[in-house]
Order: structure tokens, then sequence, then C-alpha cells
């Protein structure tokens, strides 16, 4: 792999000047991207005109820089979360449709929920999930209870690790958590992140009883219906799980 002078791949810098655009802006001026990537302005220069060749980024004479089109079909023809996400949607769109909610659809990814689809409609309560957007296990229901239908040394690694800035969470009360959520197959957190929302959170499991990704719902706390809510986010997991399986 060839090395830039200061040592880094090319490789890492091409990865840092994606990973610059903050999440939900799509353009920066070449100046700051620089910065954002940590790279010389020159080398930034110079890997943006060479992306830019290939679709990947657009810039302008104004030194404008943005994510490219090319680089969003590339991502979307073959991404790893298409077969999910088609599977998904129809049973979305059905919990939505009563709810009139925000419903979304999410895997694991480390310490973190990535939300990899969410249907929202105007006049819904606020939802800090967004598509390509992360939130940390311990604030999410959807990462509760995927982390909750992790094995047993994979929860342990977690829980060693863990630590809440904020102070609202304790490694007690996420083992609590995580032991209701493998026990009643469901997670609901309270205004954790927002004080008026309640989100609940149900796994996709597969045929190998594996926890392939969280579908869960966010309400408002006011109009909270735990006994009707579960038992049809848990009748749409299993239909996204035959779905995959087929």
């Amino acid at each position: 792999m060839a090395n830039s002078d200061s040592g880094d791949s090319i490789v890492d810098r091409v990865v840092r000047v994606f990973e610059a655009f903050p999440e939900g802006v799509a353009s920066l001026q070449l100046t700051e991207l620089a910065e954002r990537a940590g790279l010389p302005l020159s080398s930034a220069h110079r890997l943006v005109r060479q992306l830019s060749a290939h679709g990947l980024l657009e810039h302008d004479a104004g030194g404008t820089v943005r994510l490219g089109m090319r680089l969003w079909e590339l991502v979307n023809r073959n991404s790893p979360t298409l077969a999910l996400r088609q599977a998904a949607m129809p049973f979305m769109e059905d919990i939505q449709q009563v709810l009139n909610q925000n419903v979304n659809l999410a895997v694991l990814d480390g310490w973190e929920a990535l939300f990899v689809e969410r249907l929202s409609r105007r006049g819904s309560i606020v939802n800090r999930a967004r598509v390509a957007g992360r939130m940390p296990v311990h604030i999410s229901s959807a990462g509760l209870v995927l982390m909750a239908h992790q094995p047993a040394q994979v929860q342990a690694e977690y829980l060693k690790q863990f630590e809440d800035p904020s102070g609202k969470m304790t490694a007690d009360v996420v083992r609590r958590l995580l032991a209701e959520g493998a026990q009643q197959g469901y997670v609901q957190l309270a205004g954790v992140v927002d004080p008026d929302a309640w989100g609940i959170a149900v796994p996709v499991i597969d045929g190998k009883r594996r926890a392939l990704a969280a579908l869960g719902v966010v309400v408002p706390v006011v109009e909270m219906r735990l006994q009707a809510l579960v038992p049809a986010l848990q009748t749409a997991a299993r239909g996204i799980g035959r779905r995959l399986e087929a």
C-alpha cells in the first residue's frame, strides 16, 4: 500500500477526506475539508481532484467540495443492508400507518446502534435517529435490545468498557436493561434522549437465533401503549425474519 510522505497510507487519507463531512453536511470549503481531515491543503486539493475524476467527489472553482453522486450510487447498489431494508419496509409501513409515528430499523456496529432505515411523518414526535446515523447502545432501545441478544462474552466486554459522560446511565442500570431485554424480548426507554419521547424496540431474529437487527418505534410518552405496541412489533419482526430467510 502506497504511503504519503508523512507515513500514512493513501487509503487512510481518502477515508479521512470522506469522514471529514459531518452528518447532514454535504459540502465543505476545501480549506475546511483539509483542516477537518488533518491534511496539508496541497494534499487535500490533490486528493479532491483525483476523487472528483471518479465521481466520488465534486468541486467547483470557488473551492466548494461536495460528496459525489457516484459515491451514493456505489454505496446503495451493493449495501450490505439492502436486503434487510427491502424485507423490513412493508412491515415498517404498516406500523407507521397505525401509529402515525416514527419507525426505525437498526443494526449493531460495535458499541453503537447504526440506523439503516427510518419512517416518519409530519407531526410525529422528534426522533434523534437518522438514516446512517449512530447512537450509543445505552441511550437507544434498539441498541440495548440488540446487545441483550448478543453472547454473554460480548455483553461482558461491552459492560467492561461502558461509560456515560452525561451520568444518566450506570453500568448497573444497563446490565438490568440487558437482562430484561433478553427475558422479555423487548426494551423500552423513556425520556433518555428526549424527555417527551418513549422508545421501544424488538429484535429481528434469524433461523439460527441471531439478532440481525432491531425494529423500533419512538412515540410520545403520553401515548404509550405498551400492551398493544410490543405484540405488533414482535409480529412484524418475525415477518421480517421470515422474508430474509426466504
